[in-house]
């Protein structure tokens, strides 16, 4: 990517990168595993198991589905362990379950938000979770109003890793992909990124490691809060 185009926007990934994954998520699957299996602890560990979560230790599988699934694509791999959900049901559940989960900001976000639309940035959220949770989670941390764009799975764009949510950001700001960065903390953030002609960052806010995250992205960060000092060595124009 050509890093002589000044950095004129942002889209954020949210689970992993606005908000800590394992704050968020680890507290959701229990909850939603508990409440689908209307209480049954050993159905609820099975299903748990099927979405690579462990009910036990509270933990996901670093391949785990929930990590950068859409609630369709989680709610099809628990759908055989749920026979008595339909799929309507089952979402329903899924995102009710996810708008209630508890949220940890990666670093305090209105004002790190605040500094980067000071920098003049327009800035996007790009999440593979349903629109409806994302915006859930925005308006707890205060901060739906520093955003141009946001973007669930649902929200018509498509989903990560394809660019949709990505390009629909650049065509609402009427910015070009070159001059914008996508950041996430999963390889279908930075794939989403390249497929849309974006430059990435990633984050470590996620369950991914820097080894498997550092081929696809123009930086490795420990969380969003570096951003800034990585912006002040891009050429500004």
């Amino acid at each position: 990517m050509d890093v002589n185009h000044p950095v004129l926007g942002v889209v954020f990934d949210k689970d992993g990168t606005l908000f800590d994954f394992h704050t968020t998520w680890e507290a959701w699957a229990a909850a939603f595993l508990l409440r689908a299996a209307e209480g049954d602890h050993a159905l609820a560990a099975r299903a748990g198991a099927a979405i690579g979560f462990d009910l036990e230790t509270r933990t996901f599988a670093n391949d785990s589905v929930v990590i950068a699934g859409t609630p369709d694509e989680i709610g099809g791999a628990l759908a055989p362990q749920f026979p008595k959900l339909s799929a309507d049901q089952m979402l329903h559940v899924l995102n009710d379950e996810a708008a209630r989960a508890p949220q940890a900001e990666a670093v305090p976000l209105p004002p790190f938000l605040a500094g980067l639309r000071a920098r003049g940035l327009k800035l996007g959220v790009a999440t593979n979770d349903a629109e409806a949770p994302a915006l859930a989670h925005l308006a707890s941390a205060g901060v739906t109003e520093l955003f141009d764009f946001i973007a669930g799975s649902n929200s018509g764009h498509g989903a990560k890793p394809g660019p949709g949510q990505l390009l629909g950001f650049c065509k609402a700001t009427n910015l070009a992909p070159e001059t914008v960065v996508m950041v996430g903390d999963s390889l279908h953030d930075l794939r989403a990124g390249h497929a849309a002609g974006m430059r990435t960052l990633a984050v470590l806010t996620g369950l991914a490691e820097a080894a498997v995250l550092a081929p696809y992205a123009d930086a490795v960060l420990p969380d969003i809060g570096h951003i800034p000092a990585w912006l002040d060595t891009q050429t500004q124009g």
